[in-house]
C-alpha cells in the first residue's frame, strides 16, 4: 500500500454555504482535501473547516487563476477537481484508486449526470451551456487553466482517457436559476472580450452561430428527448454568444457596463 499514489481533491468556492457541506461530505475518501475560498463573504470558510485544515483564502479576478492556485496547493500525485454543486459517489473513488495505481501520468475525463432541480437531464448539454464530461482527474503538472473569466481554456498533457462512473452535477435549481446563470455567464464573457480588445464579428455571423448551437443541442445532442428542459437548454446555449455580443456592442458604443 505504500506505493499507492496519493489522491488530492480540490474544491474552489465562492459563497457556496448552501451546498458546500453536502459536497465536502462526499469527499472523505481522498488523502488530501484542499479548499480555495475566493472572495467568500458567507459561512463557506466555517463549513469547510469542519472537513479540512487545508483552506486557502484569496481574491482572484479570473477563473483560471484561482483554479491554478488550487492545483499548485495540492500535494497529491493525482488531483480530482470538484465544484460545490457536484457530488462524487463512493464508486468513483474506488474506480480512481484502481486506475491511478497503474496509470501513466496525464489526465482522465469523467462523465456527468446533470440535474435541473431533482430531474436528471441526460441529453442536450453543450454549446458552453453544460458538459457531459470533463477532464477532472489529472496528475500533478498535467493540467493548467487559461486566463479567462468564464470557461477558461485548458492545457492538458498526455492522451485522452476516460473513467466510467459519473459525477452528479446539480446544474440549476429551476428555470429562474438558469436565467440568472445566463446573466452571469454573458457578463463574464463580455468582460473577457472587452479586456482582450477583440474585434467582434458581424452580427449576422453571431446569429448564425447561435442558430447552429441550438440545432446542435436540440437535435444532434438529442435535447428533444428531454421535453421542455431540452428546449430550454438549447435556447440558453443559443443565447449565450448572442447576448455576450450585444453586451460588448452596447458597452463599446455607449460606455455602459456589460
Amino acid at each position: 500500500m505504500s506505493n499507492q499514489p496519493n489522491l488530492s481533491v480540490l474544491v474552489v468556492v465562492h459563497n457556496e454555504a448552501d451546498q458546500l457541506a453536502d459536497c465536502l461530505s462526499c469527499l472523505t475518501k481522498a488523502d488530501e482535501l484542499v479548499v480555495v475560498l475566493d472572495k467568500c463573504t458567507d459561512t463557506s470558510k466555517e463549513i469547510a473547516s469542519q472537513f479540512t485544515e487545508l483552506l486557502f483564502e484569496g481574491s482572484w479576478d479570473l477563473e483560471g487563476q484561482r483554479r491554478n492556485f488550487g492545483l499548485d496547493a495540492c500535494q497529491g500525485d493525482w488531483i480530482l477537481e470538484v465544484d460545490a454543486d457536484e457530488r462524487v459517489p463512493s464508486e468513483l473513488f474506488d474506480e480512481i484508486r484502481v486506475t491511478i495505481a497503474v496509470a501513466e501520468p496525464g489526465y482522465f475525463l469523467i462523465p456527468f449526470d446533470n440535474y435541473v432541480g431533482k430531474q436528471l437531464v441526460r441529453h442536450g448539454w453543450g454549446g458552453s451551456w453544460g458538459v457531459m464530461a470533463a477532464p477532472r482527474l489529472s496528475s500533478r503538472t498535467a493540467k493548467r487553466w487559461g486566463s479567462q473569466r468564464i470557461h477558461p481554456s485548458l492545457e492538458l498533457l498526455g492522451e485522452k482517457r476516460w473513467l466510467s462512473v459519473a459525477i452528479r452535477h446539480y446544474v440549476d435549481r429551476d428555470l429562474n436559476d438558469m436565467l440568472d446563470r445566463l446573466r452571469r455567464y454573458t457578463d463574464a464573457r463580455a468582460a473577457d472580450l472587452l479586456a482582450s480588445g477583440e474585434k467582434m464579428p458581424p452580427m449576422i455571423w453571431t446569429l448564425r452561430r447561435s442558430f447552429g448551437r441550438f440545432v446542435k443541442c436540440y437535435f444532434f445532442r438529442k435535447g428533444y428527448l428531454e421535453g421542455r428542459w431540452g428546449l430550454v437548454i438549447a435556447l440558453m446555449a443559443a443565447l449565450y454568444p448572442l447576448i455576450s455580443h450585444l453586451k460588448v456592442d452596447i458597452s463599446r458604443r455607449h460606455g455602459a457596463s456589460p
